[in-house]
């Protein structure tokens, strides 16, 4: 069974590239959470998606948004690709895809690990989901709308 708007989003403890532990409790109450999944550092269409963040990053500051990353790369690969690109927000290293699979982040063809943004508001309640291998614009663009219509209620 998947991860459907309405519900409570699993909580986490993983390690970002900056090295600082992040969880989706600390956040409880303060931020929306726009946590999006995508396949591998520096792919292009994952670096397309990451740079798309990237610069929008104000706007879901502005509206009261936490943006996180995660895939399967190290901390390594994590740190790398963030600095190479100039990310301003949080990679998360998922190397067991334990994160992946209590989200349910489906995989393409079994093989490649599915491009996934979950906006989750400050109780911890996912309010929409957006999956979508090739649009990578797309996820900022539907995350955006939805962080914007949850600061004006």
């Amino acid at each position: 069974m998947s991860i459907r708007v309405g519900d409570f989003a699993p909580d986490f403890i993983l390690t970002a590239h900056t090295g600082q532990q992040v969880s989706l409790a600390e956040f409880r109450g303060r931020k929306v959470v726009v946590l999006y999944f995508y396949p591998k550092d520096g792919s292009t269409v994952c670096t397309k998606e990451a740079c798309s963040f990237r610069d929008a990053y104000e706007d879901f500051v502005q509206a009261g948004a936490v943006v996180i990353g995660v895939s399967s790369d190290s901390l390594e690969s994590h740190l790398t690709f963030a600095r190479g690109h100039r990310l301003p927000f949080v990679l998360l290293a998922d190397t067991d895809g334990s994160l992946r699979k209590a989200y349910k982040v489906p995989s393409t063809l079994g093989i490649i690990p599915g491009r996934v943004t979950y906006v989750i508001d400050k109780e911890g309640v996912v309010r929409h989901i957006f999956s979508s291998q090739i649009s990578a614009d797309r996820h900022v663009t539907e995350a955006l709308g939805m962080v914007r219509r949850l600061a004006q209620s």
